[in-house]
């Protein structure tokens, strides 16, 4: 498998493309359940929730803080219908198949709706 590019319009493209092929994004848990969130780099009062396109990718990211961690596949329905619907409400951001250095892109989860519908259409 190819590593994450620094293009990140490549590591958009390729978490709609591959996620779709797979049904499911893969986010990371900890041991009391709670998902993983990051600050955003673009506003003090927004954070992220990471996912990414397969189980290596996110894997990548649990060491060293991350080690409580572990890579969770959610299904690809209700990522759609249910997670980016939700996490628009909450006001929370997505981030896009992130580098273990946690670069990436960060977006509104509607407008990744969008990216996932138009590549469904």
């Amino acid at each position: 498998m190819e590593p994450l590019s620094e293009d990140l319009q490549e590591n958009l493209d390729r978490m709609i493309v591959e996620s779709l092929e797979t049904g499911c994004v893969w986010g990371l848990k900890d041991v009391d359940d709670n998902w993983a969130l990051v600050g955003s780099t673009d506003s003090d009062t927004i954070d992220v929730i990471p996912f990414w396109s397969n189980q290596t990718f996110a894997q990548a990211l649990c060491n060293g803080d991350w080690d409580v961690y572990t890579p969770v596949a959610i299904d690809m329905e209700e990522f759609l219908d249910d997670w980016l619907p939700g996490m628009h409400s909450d006001v929370l951001m997505v981030g896009v198949n992130w580098t273990a250095d946690l670069e990436g892109q960060e977006m509104e989860p509607l407008d990744l709706l969008e990216e996932f519908e138009a590549e469904l259409d």
